[in-house]
């Protein structure tokens, strides 16, 4: 019973059909015709049969197995791969059904591969998820034909699920690059320190060329030999991301909404913060405070980071500024790096939670990251040839203008601001952090 349930009828064993019964009918008008009609007949249902026969002369046909990750990165492209084994001593024809999880919506996918006798073939594909979550692969199907006339199936009955992450592929591009020093090529800029650090690390032997201000004259009188003082780039600083999880961050772009965007750059940065000898830290806030980790450089510190953005929704409502500055004069005393992913879509939007904003700037280094609108600037450019663009376009003129004077605002109040799009979000966020290293201000 389960063999009839596995076996299809094509549509080649229709048309010979409809070819055996139109050659049938002329022969009742031409008696020639049904000799060979007859012949023809049997050389189909011999066909048929032997069709039949080959395709379940194997009990196990088609062996799969899947070889997918255990987690997927999302936004990312991500590799997967089904392992084919044949079992038919001759070559047949195959169709890869995979029942793909609902938040990939791919409902018409299927791959088509020929099998030589008794072959191993590995077939890859790659998916881009825009969700983060558990994604659920059910069964995965294989159609397999020999001459045409019937399919038979072999399925993969097992499901599973895999967890989908924020970008950690993008996460090990930035690490692989930065121990070979080649960050230049993602668009990383190479940044002057301006002053001096002084934050001392050892002391060794005078060498030619070094700064006489340096010397260490008491070191040097004991050892009787001139000694300086060795000084290093000021680290564990703490460096918060501030997410903001309110409705402002739904929006969407290239699939992917700027809360997905704020969550993958907020990871990247916080592996640049500690391999800068720096402590990382992250809070969530909308209208309360949430998923806080103190800033520290512990081994597992990435870990829990993760682990954290990987639960992290909006919850559609207004994000509450007084409350974030309430939770960050209580419990994050000492002077910090705040990066806050956010978004001011207007002018009154901003002028609400100014003042919590300049209070924040008083205690600790506050950098705003608001996002380009990109599609709506891509309209304001847009030439417009009826009536109805030009309006169109004169709107999203005055809305990029507006956008632009909250960035200056936030500029006039003193307020450290990253004016960027989406898709170039973690490049810049981490060219940021490097600028205010350099310039000293943390």
């Amino acid at each position: 019973m389960q063999s009839v349930r596995n076996l299809y009828i094509h549509s080649l064993f229709f048309y010979g059909v409809l070819l055996l019964a139109a050659c049938f009918m002329l022969s009742f008008f031409v008696k020639a015709l049904f000799l060979p009609s007859t012949i023809l007949f049997w050389l189909f249902l011999a066909a048929w049969v032997w069709d039949l026969v080959f395709l379940y002369g194997s009990k196990r046909g088609i062996e799969l197995r899947r070889d997918y990750p255990e987690k997927l990165s999302n936004g990312d492209q991500n590799v997967m791969a089904i392992s084919l084994v044949s079992h038919y001593p001759s070559k047949v024809r195959v169709r890869v059904l995979e029942e793909f999880p609902e938040q990939l919506q791919l409902r018409n996918v299927q791959f088509r591969l020929f099998l030589v006798a008794h072959e191993s073939k590995r077939l890859s594909y790659q998916i881009r998820p825009t969700k983060r979550g558990v994604y659920t692969f059910q069964r995965c199907h294989v159609l397999v034909k020999y001459l045409g006339f019937f399919e038979r199936k072999c399925s993969l009955k097992e499901h599973i699920d895999i967890a989908c992450f924020p970008s950690f592929i993008q996460l090990r591009k930035y690490q692989l690059l930065a121990t070979t020093d080649r960050l230049v090529e993602l668009g990383m800029k190479r940044i002057r320190r301006i002053g001096a650090t002084f934050e001392f690390e050892h002391i060794r032997e005078y060498v030619r060329g070094d700064e006489y201000r340096h010397l260490n004259w008491k070191a040097t009188a004991k050892h009787k030999k001139l000694l300086v003082n060795q000084y290093q780039e000021e680290r564990s600083q703490p460096v918060y991301a501030l997410i903001d999880t309110g409705r402002v961050m739904r929006m969407p772009f290239n699939g992917l909404t700027l809360l997905d965007y704020a969550i993958n750059a907020s990871l990247v940065l916080a592996n640049t913060v500690i391999l800068k000898h720096d402590r990382a830290g992250m809070l969530t806030y909308s209208s309360e405070v949430a998923n806080h980790i103190p800033a520290e450089r512990r081994n597992n510190q990435m870990m829990l980071i993760s682990e954290k953005l990987y639960n992290i929704r909006t919850d559609y409502q207004e994000s509450e500024f007084g409350n974030l500055y309430g939770f960050t004069q209580k419990y994050i005393n000492k002077r910090s790096l705040l990066m806050m992913y956010t978004n001011f879509e207007t002018l009154d939007a901003l002028s609400r939670q100014l003042p919590y904003l300049r209070m924040i700037a008083k205690t600790h280094v506050l950098l705003v990251v608001v996002f380009q609108n990109v599609e709506l600037m891509d309209l304001a450019k847009k030439e417009g040839t009826k009536t109805f663009d030009v309006y169109n376009q004169i709107i999203a003129q005055k809305l990029t203008h507006e956008k632009y004077q909250v960035v200056q605002e936030l500029l006039r109040c003193g307020i450290q601001t990253l004016y960027t799009s989406p898709e170039h979000l973690t490049i810049n966020s981490i060219n940021k952090y490097l600028e205010i290293k350099a310039r000293g201000l943390l």
